[in-house]
């Protein structure tokens, strides 16, 4: 048993794919299923079920994928200490929402690499669920996202913020010009709205389902960006964690709307994987934001 297969096992794993695992490891897929076969016969067990070209692992590959994880960490540390290096140089794997990239990280990106210039990072940006389920495989290292406060015996919980999320809109727009508003007033409004699958979105369509209502947005977009100027252009109303505006209030130029009868937070928050190793690199990034 040598890291190449068990490396090459875990990539397997991650992707539920031999041609996957050699696409991204750059072997050709026969070389691929060679080493699984060698890491099988010296493991005494079967790893993976193979069912038509649908792979997933056995219950021994389950075990053994935690280890595999372990293994791979350990040789990094191992790595990182015998090099003597005091700069980091290594790799960071960043899982993380629209949102939050788009307003938050490039500040705390920028102070990163002033201090760190040698280090490689890489951004992925997705639904939480979809991003907790990639640090659930080693995909990323991190995942800094905001939704409901969630817990799992898996994770690692590194920062746990409350934020507003506030309907905003032009200062021009007639609803700033209003007493403040009923919820079921202002959802009557037309409105740009993030996709359905991003967090605040949904708390905002489970809050409203359970008073029996609902809202029916003009626009739906992923993009922060495209949202805010679009509500520049004083044409619809949105519904935004604070944070992602916060610039152009103080600006002048887009206004939070209050309503009376309506508050609601959300939890910014970072995590990371109970087995995965703490590098050098991810605790340098989490001084940066605690």
């Amino acid at each position: 048993m040598d890291f190449r297969e068990i490396n090459t096992f875990i990539h397997v794993a991650n992707q539920e794919s031999f041609s996957k695992a050699a696409d991204v490891l750059g072997y050709t897929q026969a070389a691929v299923s060679i080493q699984i076969k060698q890491l099988e016969s010296e493991l005494g067990t079967r790893l993976f079920d193979r069912i038509g070209k649908h792979i997933s692992l056995t219950h021994q590959g389950k075990v053994f994928y935690q280890y595999a994880l372990r293994i791979t960490s350990e040789i990094e540390e191992a790595k990182d200490v015998l090099s003597g290096s005091q700069d980091l140089n290594g790799t960071l794997r960043i899982g993380t929402i629209e949102s939050i990239c788009s307003s938050i990280l490039p500040d705390i990106l920028s102070r990163y690499h002033a201090l760190h210039p040698a280090v490689e990072i890489s951004i992925i940006t997705d639904s939480p669920e979809a991003l907790l389920d990639m640090m659930n495989k080693s995909c990323v290292d991190l995942v800094y996202f905001m939704d409901k406060r969630m817990y799992d015996p898996k994770w690692v919980k590194i920062l746990e913020e409350p934020e507003n999320i506030i309907f905003v809109a032009s200062p021009d727009h007639p609803c700033t010009k209003k007493s403040p508003l009923t919820l079921n007033k202002i959802i009557s409004e037309p409105f740009i709205l993030t996709e359905k699958d991003a967090s605040y979105r949904f708390i905002l369509d489970q809050y409203l389902a359970a008073y029996g209502q609902e809202i029916h947005p003009r626009v739906e977009s992923s993009s922060t960006d495209f949202i805010i100027q679009l509500l520049l252009k004083n044409e619809f109303l949105s519904f935004v964690p604070q944070f992602t505006v916060q610039n152009q209030i103080a600006q002048g130029i887009l206004t939070p709307i209050p309503v009376s009868d309506f508050d609601l937070h959300i939890w910014r928050q970072i995590v990371y994987h109970k087995d995965k190793l703490l590098t050098r690199e991810m605790k340098a990034f989490f001084q940066l934001v605690q």
